[in-house]
């Protein structure tokens, strides 16, 4: 089914259905060009002559190039159509991977097995195809020494550096400083 679109006019609305093709009598041009089922080129016809030959077929008159001058008709049976593209609407989309970004936080004081857990976190997620943002929180007085926050999130990068790539360098927002890692194999596809 083709989108509806919504138009308001002093406090009343009125609904407006679109449709992608004109079929049939929806088509109001003088004459149009002409094309078969399988595709073979019967010429340009009055309207009333492509309508008798679609009915004449058991098939479906489909306006299929507006903007071209005469406009293109095709003869296909519209609701077979309508059905296979939809059908290849859902595989696509049943194919598709929404790349997620995950977040892993740590502190510049973070201890050497808390930084293990986190890198072995972040390669979990790495290897799923996720993008994975590193922060580092700064509290207080660790604002001072933000060489500290940077140095280990480059020690994390250097970590990953054999399934991930740091997308830019670390950066400063705030009390956080951060990275963004991406997975090679996913680096490589695009």
């Amino acid at each position: 089914m083709a989108p509806l679109f919504c138009t308001c006019v002093r406090k009343r609305v009125h609904f407006i259905s679109k449709q992608a093709h004109q079929i049939n009598e929806d088509i109001r041009d003088k004459e149009v060009r002409l094309v078969s089922a399988t595709g073979e080129q019967l010429g340009i016809l009055p309207l009333a002559e492509a309508m008798a030959k679609a009915e004449e077929a058991n098939l479906d008159l489909v306006k299929i190039s507006p903007n071209a001058d005469p406009p293109v008709c095709k003869l296909m049976d519209y609701g077979k159509y309508r059905f296979e593209q939809s059908k290849r609407e859902k595989e696509a989309k049943k194919n598709q991977r929404v790349v997620e970004i995950k977040e892993v936080r740590m502190s510049p004081s973070i201890d050497v097995n808390d930084f293990n857990v986190k890198l072995r976190n972040a390669q979990k997620f790495l290897g799923e195809g996720d993008r994975v943002k590193v922060s580092v929180r700064f509290r207080g007085r660790e604002m001072a020494h933000t060489e500290i926050g940077r140095d280990l999130l480059l020690k994390f990068a250097e970590q990953c550096a054999d399934i991930a790539a740091m997308d830019k360098d670390p950066k400063l927002e705030g009390r956080f400083m951060s990275i963004v890692l991406t997975a090679k194999a996913a680096k490589d596809k695009k």
